[in-house]
């Protein structure tokens, strides 16, 4: 007779499912309350300490973990395994039955409290046991601070889409003893081992799947396939399982580091995709996360959005929020706010000098580095104070006070800054709506790859860091550039592969006075940065993110007044390019690499 072994926190559909296998000649193993469930119904299995010879130890923490449990389950089916099995009085276990313990809703819980409390201005005392946390009706398999995207899924029920989530009674405080109580270790170790010996032995880790294990078992037994399936399904759950337990620990200790430590380095961070792992077809890549925030909305009010924080190596390397440091004043940021912040983060970022970049929907429309972070911000709304209005600013050096005098009399979103005066800070809280952020200018030193959803899947590429290594550029036209040419290319050709594409950047000193980007055609791109330079356009350098494909865009530029052009080369009529160029008395520069950005 087969051995069904059953060790379930929520009881949904159990007996029914028990007595569809009883019907077939089961028998069970079960402990405590599960036990007490199935004798209620008439059904007795055999109690696991009776089994085994070994009491429950530890208040009920020890009790599957004994060899004639795990030997049970891992016996393969050779000859060999099952006669040491019997050797020493054991049995095979054919069906493992487990859902773990509710450590998610129990943070869940803890959170939802606090919130509600903190919304009340009340203070969080310590709170009573967990006995009144509402038992979910199914395991939700849901995880509530971690998100982990895998290649990998079941023809088994997908609960995460189907379950109606469980009402959670809130508790402001829990002791940390009562949340590590409710991490399962037993039940973790039983899945795993049905899993890994899923050629013989089925691991049903949700309610869900009852129907189709007993129909399957009425009919003969398990499918090869469904056991495959029930084994891809558990690990799948083990797997969330523990990455919700390492969010809980790395959120722990977040909270609790001071600020000299939040400053260490953060080396062994692990962004999203930075493992190399395998990057051949077939292979998995995985992503895991932990849910930081949820957004008032997306892109759009209709939409709904929440924001998600890369899985960490070290204690030491925890991200405490948006751009890896805190929003110290203004109100929630919105999901494009966070989108704009990345974009000018990324690019002030390139530049050593202090710097300021101006970024509205998600493209600069300001640039400058200068000796000083007044000038810098000056030279960088100069270059298009109509589109700066309502913009995002970011500042690679701590915000003064001088600045933020500047910055008083503009509607800004955003303003991004390693840190900020205190100053500084007294006169722009008084902007209500503006939200101020102390990020981390090593963010970004520690990712490696940029993802994007697209056709159903997900993009990964290597981050454009600029050119390569060794790169040389190469003057080709008949006039060598100046040097202060030289110095506004250097400029411009940084922040040009900020700029959407088709980019064109004008650039006079360390200063933009122009940009042109997320044009269909090149010529037009020129334009638009000429446009907005006006008369500053003459004299300028122009860098474009990708080749010139026809003359018309060296001739535009150079009726505005443009005398220098940096870009990649590599068209078919670059010798056409180059004498249009050569004509118009314009030095150009080829660098050999493109620096397109959709």
């Amino acid at each position: 007779m087969p051995i069904a072994l059953i060790s379930v926190y929520d009881k949904t559909g159990l007996v029914p499912f028990a007595k569809r296998l009883a019907a077939c000649g089961w028998r069970f193993l079960a402990s405590g309350g599960t036990a007490a469930t199935l004798r209620e119904a008439k059904l007795e299995p055999l109690n696991i300490a009776a089994y085994t010879g070994s009491p429950e130890l530890l208040g009920g923490r020890v009790k599957t973990l004994h060899p004639a449990i795990h030997a049970g389950i891992l016996a393969r089916s050779s000859e060999d395994d099952l006669q040491e099995l019997h050797a020493h009085g054991y049995e095979p276990i054919d069906l493992v039955v487990v859902n773990l313990y509710p450590f998610e809703e129990t943070v869940r819980r803890l959170k939802m409290g606090k919130k509600a409390l903190a919304e009340k201005g009340e203070k969080i005392e310590p709170s009573g046991s967990l006995a009144d946390t509402k038992v979910p009706n199914i395991d939700e398999g849901m995880v509530s601070d971690a998100i982990t995207i895998n290649a990998n899924t079941a023809p088994i029920a997908n609960n995460t889409m189907d379950a109606e989530a469980a009402e959670i009674v809130p508790s402001a405080s829990l002791d940390e003893s009562e949340i590590i109580e409710q991490i399962d270790i037993g039940g973790v170790a039983l899945l795993r081992a049905a899993a890994k010996n899923h050629a013989r032995v089925g691991a049903l880790c949700d309610p869900l799947d009852y129907d189709l294990v007993a129909c399957e078992i009425e009919k003969g037994g398990l499918s090869s396939s469904t056991l495959r399936a029930l084994a891809a399904k558990a690990f799948a759950r083990t797997r969330d399982y523990d990455a919700a337990i390492a969010a809980w620990f790395l959120e722990s200790n977040a909270e609790s580091l001071n600020s000299d430590e939040f400053a260490l380095p953060a080396a062994g961070l692990t962004s999203f995709g930075a493992e190399l792992g395998n990057e051949e077809p077939g292979g998995v890549f995985s992503l895991v996360g932990r849910v930081e925030r949820t957004l008032r909305y997306g892109e759009n009010p209709h939409q709904k959005a929440f924001f998600v924080l890369p899985k960490t190596r070290s204690i030491r390397s925890i991200i405490r929020g948006p751009l890896g440091g805190q929003v110290l004043e203004g109100k929630e940021l919105s999901y494009n706010n966070l989108l704009d912040l990345d974009a000018a983060w990324r690019a002030v970022l390139d530049f050593e000098g202090p710097a300021a970049v101006i970024v509205k929907h998600l493209s600069p429309c300001g640039a400058a580095e200068a000796d000083s972070l007044q000038e810098a911000y000056r030279a960088a709304l100069a270059c298009d104070p109509v589109s700066a209005f309502g913009s995002i600013v970011a500042l690679n050096r701590p915000l003064d006070l001088e600045t933020a005098l500047m910055m008083k009399g503009l509607f800004l979103e955003c303003i991004a800054a390693p840190d900020f005066d205190e100053a500084a800070r007294e006169i722009l809280k008084a902007k209500k709506n503006l939200r101020l952020i102390a990020a981390d200018p090593l963010l970004f030193e520690k990712e490696a790859r940029e993802l994007r959803s697209a056709a159903g899947g997900i993009l990964v590429q290597d981050q454009d860091r600029g050119d390569p290594m060794n790169t040389k550029w190469s003057v080709v036209s008949d006039r060598k550039p100046t040097a202060a040419e030289w110095e506004a290319m250097r400029f411009a050709w940084k922040l040009v592969r900020h700029v959407r594409s088709n980019a064109i950047v004008l650039a006079a000193g360390r200063a933009a006075v122009g940009i042109g980007g997320g044009q269909t055609n090149r010529v037009d791109a020129v334009r638009q940065a000429c446009e907005r330079a006006a008369d500053r356009a003459r004299g300028s350098v122009l860098a474009s993110d990708a080749y010139f494909p026809f003359a018309d865009g060296i001739e535009a530029a150079a009726g505005a007044g443009v005398t220098a052009v940096v870009q990649p080369g590599g068209s078919v009529r670059d010798a056409e390019v180059l004498a249009a160029a050569d004509k118009l008395g314009i030095t150009m520069v080829y660098t050999g690499v493109r620096h397109f950005r959709h």
